[in-house]
């Protein structure tokens, strides 16, 4: 009998999606073949500490976290000691299920990659560019895929844009939104003066820049799924709308994703035609590839009345919970979610495997000569 993968499984983290990426790891550890791997969940507290793996686990399957957390010792330690249990466990891969800060901002990957362990999903540079709206929006405009009108407002600025003239810009409806955050947290829909002081005041809670958006008028929301490195393959395109959303007033919000979306209607495949479809489609390879994503991605589209798409957002560790649409586009072509993860570890073996050919050149210091400076006082 070949010798189980030993897989590290990461979940939590101290940010607003939380108690999300606990679902998203349950549904995976639920998936992975216990004849083939061996499963060690790693619990990212509320405090971003890294919890043992069997306290971990008895979280991951239910029991209650702040209770069994409180009885803990206190870990003077700190990530040292964090790092060397995770060495301790003689993991042949990571898998991270946290969405928002620390999974989805890079800094995990970063340390996985520290760490010279395979690890699934993309790289610290693609998650952290992916993850700020601002400079993704900003490598869309560049790179020639169309992306709604947008102003960027930071904390420290002594003037802030009024409405007048934001509404005169961008149209008498936006999207206020923190830079840095997942899973519509810091996001709100303005349309008046009041509203957007409101939503500025939220968005700055979140992150210290915040992008202000055209919103699309009676929009249709398209998703895809991504799985590849070099070679991408794409789910079916899904399609939905949130109550009151025909008529300009609803929207995806977080309520919608993870706690009632009983009323949200969903089309999978998108009926938008064939032509639309492809171009979608070629967008979201080509965002895929221009923010250097691996591994997997779901992309977000928003298509206005007449046809014109736009893209939204790329979410480089998308959601795995019940209500998640990632792993739903794929199911509904026929790939079920243990073929998913299947695909998921595959890849992360693949892209490690290139890294490890990646040619780094090394040239030893010789004497120091120092040129003259010239330097006035």
């Amino acid at each position: 009998m070949a010798e189980k993968i030993r897989i590290g499984l990461f979940f939590g983290g101290n940010s607003s999606e939380h108690g999300v990426s606990k679902r998203s790891a349950k549904n995976y550890y639920d998936v992975l073949d216990p004849d083939k791997y061996d499963v060690f969940p790693v619990l990212i507290s509320k405090k971003g500490m890294m919890i043992a793996t069997g306290i971990s686990k008895r979280i991951l399957l239910g029991e209650d976290e702040d209770k069994l957390l409180a009885k803990l010792p206190a870990n003077d330690g700190g990530i040292l000691v964090s790092i060397d249990a995770l060495r301790d466990l003689k993991l042949d891969l990571l898998f991270p299920a946290v969405h928002g800060n620390l999974g989805e901002d890079g800094t995990l990957a970063g340390l996985f990659r520290l760490l010279q362990i395979p690890f699934i999903g993309a790289g610290l540079r693609s998650h952290a560019i992916s993850f700020d709206k601002v400079i993704t929006k900003e490598l869309m405009t560049v790179n020639g895929i169309r992306n709604t009108s947008y102003i960027v407002i930071f904390h420290s600025d002594t003037e802030k844009p009024k409405w007048e003239s934001v509404s005169k810009k961008l149209g008498s409806t936006v999207f206020v939104k923190a830079a840095n955050q997942g899973s519509s947290v810091g996001i709100s829909r303005v349309d008046s003066a009041e509203s957007y002081a409101k939503a500025l005041q939220d968005s700055f809670q979140y992150d210290e820049k915040v992008l202000v958006e055209a919103a699309v008028e009676n929009p249709t929301e398209l998703e895809i799924g991504l799985l590849g490195n070099d070679r991408i393959i794409t789910s079916p395109i899904g399609a939905h709308w949130a109550p009151g959303q025909v008529h300009g007033a609803g929207w995806f919000d977080y309520k919608n994703k993870f706690v009632d979306n009983s009323k949200m209607k969903y089309q999978i495949p998108a009926q938008i035609g064939d032509d639309k479809s492809q171009e979608l489609r070629e967008m979201a390879i080509k965002a895929y590839r221009v923010l250097g994503i691996k591994g997997l991605a779901r992309i977000d589209f928003l298509m206005s009345d007449n046809g014109e798409i736009f893209l939204s957002e790329p979410n480089t560790l998308p959601g795995n919970t019940n209500m998640s649409l990632f792993p739903i586009l794929f199911e509904s072509a026929g790939m079920s979610r243990q073929q998913q993860v299947e695909k998921m570890i595959e890849l992360a073996f693949d892209e490690f495997k290139r890294q490890q050919k990646i040619s780094y050149s090394f040239k030893e210091l010789g004497s120091e000569k120092l040129g003259q400076f010239d330097i006035k006082k």
